[in-house]
């Protein structure tokens, strides 16, 4: 009888945050099936009891408002207290702001900016001394198609994104020392809630084309990058569906 393989993740534990639905439930969902435990950060507490419930017991929730930064603070001593140790961090929770500047709502850039740049950082901050004192660590944080590009309908977004793989490159070049690899992963256009804030002529051009992405197929790429030898780091990676054009 041949023995049972071993599960790519297996004895990790895992941390996504936005984990209730779109990228960051599909990244929990491909971590989960590699073997790992994984907590669920999100605030939405019912969609997080769905998502753990249809995941199984090595899903974990955390309700956690990441926008309260005194709930941000406890990040890593609440999931630490769930399942004892933390291997993989997947900063993914992010918010969207569309169209042009000068129709924008000033809270919305606040509370887009906190959440996509704030918030990484100091999730970030607050995973690394475990991960250093462990020597090893994944951290891999959700970017954009738009980092890459001055996407003309998207100036905040693009800007946060564009501040975030900033934020990500440095950071790995401080922290590979320790064992520690970090990156980024930029999809274009992926079929998830952000979405409905598109301007609804890019929308309706890029379904007419078939160029969006499915959540499953960037976890996919999260998979892949969480699974190479740890000599080797994917630093970033930019996913575009083919018939996306910019």
């Amino acid at each position: 009888m041949s023995p049972t393989p071993t599960l790519p993740l297996q004895g990790q534990v895992g941390a996504v945050t936005g984990a209730a639905s779109g990228i960051g439930l599909a990244s929990a969902r491909a971590m989960v099936e590699a073997g790992a435990r994984v907590v669920l950060v999100d605030r939405d507490e019912a969609a997080l009891a769905k998502a753990c419930a249809d995941l199984g017991p090595q899903a974990l929730p955390l309700v956690l408002d990441l926008l309260d930064a005194k709930q941000c603070a406890t990040l890593l001593q609440r999931v630490l207290d769930l399942a004892g140790q933390l291997d993989v961090f997947h900063a993914n929770a992010g918010l969207y702001v569309g169209g042009d500047l000068v129709d924008a709502d000033p809270d919305a850039i606040d509370r887009m900016l906190n959440l996509n740049v704030n918030v990484v950082m100091k999730n970030v901050h607050n995973v690394l001394p475990h991960m250093i004192a462990r020597g090893v660590g994944d951290i891999i944080v959700t970017s954009s198609l738009a980092a890459h590009f001055p996407t003309p309908w998207e100036p905040v977004y693009a800007s946060s994104k564009w501040a975030i793989n900033c934020f990500v490159q440095t950071v790995r070049r401080q922290v590979f020392k320790h064992g520690i690899r970090v990156g980024s992963i930029s999809p274009g256009p992926v079929i998830t809630s952000l979405l409905a804030d598109w301007p609804a002529e890019k929308l309706e051009e890029a379904k007419a084309k078939g160029s969006l992405l499915e959540a499953s197929e960037v976890a996919d790429v999260v998979l892949f990058m969480l699974t190479r030898p740890r000599g080797m780091t994917i630093r970033d990676v930019v996913m575009m569906p083919t018939q996306f054009d910019l």
